[in-house]
């Protein structure tokens, strides 16, 4: 993997060969939130992706984004490179009205041996493909934590015997996610992301919906549809593919250097339609 890239990309080019501390880990993963997009535009581009954290590392060096397996795959090999003790889990992300479980829709990280005041077990949940979850790694004690506006909580599992249970503030886009303590590799993903890239009934096909995180809250667009969670809470309904594109580049730090013209038009021409659909199909 290109690890000079992908720390050139997160604007941290000075610890290719910093220790490894539990301060280089939120820098990493502050970094990262702030500047790699959770998204699934691939799709809606007609492009196939995989679950090898290689291919997405490099799609991320690019300038562009991705879901979980892309997001924390990525992390999880430079964090790797970097020296660190990463442990990769299957989790769960429970949408709001569903049941949670252990469904392998998501891929949660750990990170070992690194002691600090707030954290002196040293053993963090690190999780950068939450959207607009973690801001900064939590540490794996049960409580309740604060990141900006949001208020997090962790405590043990009721489906994984010495798994974890993580529930999303309620101004989240879910409720919560469990997970395994199990290590695991990407090849316990591969059939979720196959149903969750060509599903008809997958989220990612239904919405073209990007995310990005910050200190003070998470900006969202759903369709045409751009909101702002946390803080003065709002939303805007975007008009016109400039309006979308610039929202694409300004705020989500995705200029779409590697998509065409041609593409670009087919890609708005989707998720206008989509958006047309959604407002006919809404009883309001």
């Amino acid at each position: 993997m290109n690890t000079a890239g992908y720390l050139s990309r997160l604007g941290l080019s000075h610890l290719l060969h910093a220790p490894t501390s539990a301060d280089n880990l939120r820098a990493l993963h502050v970094a990262h939130i702030e500047k790699v997009s959770y998204e699934a535009l691939e799709i809606w581009l007609g492009r196939t992706t995989t679950v090898d954290p290689v291919e997405s590392a490099e799609r991320i060096i690019r300038g562009r984004g991705g879901y979980c397996y892309h997001l924390n795959g990525a992390f999880s090999e430079l964090l790797r490179a970097l020296g660190y003790d990463v442990t990769r889990h299957v989790g769960g992300v429970q949408n709001r009205g569903a049941e949670p479980g252990i469904t392998a829709n998501h891929l949660v990280l750990t990170v070992r041996g690194l002691p600090s005041e707030e954290n002196p077990g040293g053993e963090w949940l690190v999780d950068v493909g939450l959207g607009d979850a973690l801001h900064a790694p939590l540490p794996l004690v049960a409580g309740a934590y604060r990141q900006g506006p949001f208020e997090f909580a962790l405590r043990p599992s009721e489906l994984a015997p010495g798994g974890w249970r993580f529930e999303h503030d309620p101004a989240g886009s879910f409720q919560g996610m469990d997970f395994d303590p199990a290590p695991t590799d990407m090849s316990a993903f591969v059939e979720m992301h196959r149903q969750l890239t060509t599903s008809p009934t997958s989220g990612f096909v239904r919405t073209a919906a990007i995310l990005r995180r910050d200190a003070y809250g998470a900006d969202v667009l759903r369709g045409l549809v751009l909101s702002r969670l946390g803080g003065s809470a709002h939303s805007v309904t975007l008009d016109g593919a400039p309006d979308y594109f610039a929202a694409l580049a300004d705020i989500f730090l995705l200029p779409l250097d590697d998509v065409s013209a041609e593409e670009k038009e087919k890609l708005w021409r989707k998720v206008n339609d989509a958006h047309e659909a959604w407002l006919a199909g809404d009883p309001s």
